[in-house]
């Protein structure tokens, strides 16, 4: 697998499935592109290049002392774009504080070499309560997150996930195991990247780079999400870009990667066009040039449904 360097030198862990179309996959706060192994994997076998890294702090990139702000992210993420995506232009599907090195991205690289974008349980708009974000979370719950990692990290994420997954009193949506490899995960980020990047993703205001979002745009978010209310971020994110489609899954937690795997797999084939057999096109009989177009018309009529169905 690549380590990909930076413009500081940075290295960064990258892992590349597939052959065909790209996809980048950015992962969430305080786990690895292995989060996404079960969605990365159907994208390869789909006919994608599906390509998932480690955030510069967390899995097996490096841990650096600075650089965990938003317009850095951003610029790590156009080093992959560039070492990755050979040219061809990519999809970029973000979860959680993912969404904002999309936002960013777009805004500060100016959607460069970017076909349509997708956010699942995103951070952006903007996290914080403040006046004229009155749904926002309040800095105390940021506080108190800080508080706990650095009084004890690991006892704080040992219940962090409880709610990230959507673990209940006499229920749980997800295994035992599933809980201890993110625990895991979130231990091979080092404690300075983990405080740092939960800062970057609380206090960022997006709100300024909404207007750069001029591909096609997914939203997905869980109605029961806690660790990043819908109403913060997918409904508000949602009504902010007129392009984006919002597709909510009900009494749905955070970590809808593994709580809803087949369906999040489904909806972003359908968005990616991964469904255009299904729909009776064979892109091979079609000129080069018009394939995007064809693949965005399957893209506007799967979302359809699947809003049809909500």
């Amino acid at each position: 697998m690549p380590m990909i360097e930076t413009k500081d030198g940075t290295r960064l862990y990258a892992k590349v499935w597939g052959q065909g179309r790209p996809v980048v996959l950015i992962h969430g706060w305080p786990l690895s592109g292995d989060s996404w192994d079960p969605i990365t994997n159907a994208l390869a076998d789909a006919g994608y290049k599906a390509i998932a890294y480690d955030r510069r702090g967390f899995g097996r990139s490096d841990q650096p002392s600075d650089g965990y702000d938003y317009d850095t992210f951003a610029d790590d993420l156009s080093a992959v774009l560039e070492y990755c995506a050979g040219g061809q232009d990519a999809a970029l599907v973000g979860f959680s504080m993912g969404g904002g090195e999309i936002a960013r991205y777009l805004s500060r690289h100016g959607g460069k070499g970017v076909s349509k974008v997708a956010l699942v349980s995103s951070v952006v708009p903007y996290m914080l309560k403040t006046d004229d974000n009155p749904d926002g979370v309040p800095q105390a719950t940021f506080d108190e997150m800080t508080a706990g990692m650095k009084a004890d990290r690991a006892k704080f994420f040992s219940s962090f996930f409880d709610d990230f997954f959507g673990v209940g009193m006499v229920s749980s949506p997800v295994s035992d195991e599933v809980l201890d490899l993110a625990w895991m995960t979130a231990m091979q980020a080092g404690l300075r990247p983990t405080l740092a990047s939960a800062k970057a993703f609380a206090t960022t205001d997006f709100r300024p780079d909404l207007p750069s979002f001029t591909v096609p745009t997914l939203v997905i978010h869980g109605t029961a999400d806690k660790t990043v209310p819908i109403d913060t971020s997918g409904r508000a994110l949602a009504k902010a870009v007129p392009q984006a489609q919002l597709i909510e899954y009900d009494g749905e937690p955070h970590g809808v990667f593994a709580t809803q795997t087949q369906r999040l797999t489904d909806d972003l084939m359908a968005f990616l066009g991964g469904d255009s057999q299904a729909a009776g096109i064979d892109l091979g009989q079609v000129p080069a040039a018009a394939q995007q177009e064809v693949l965005d018309e399957v893209t506007r009529e799967s979302m359809a449904r699947s809003a049809s169905m909500i």
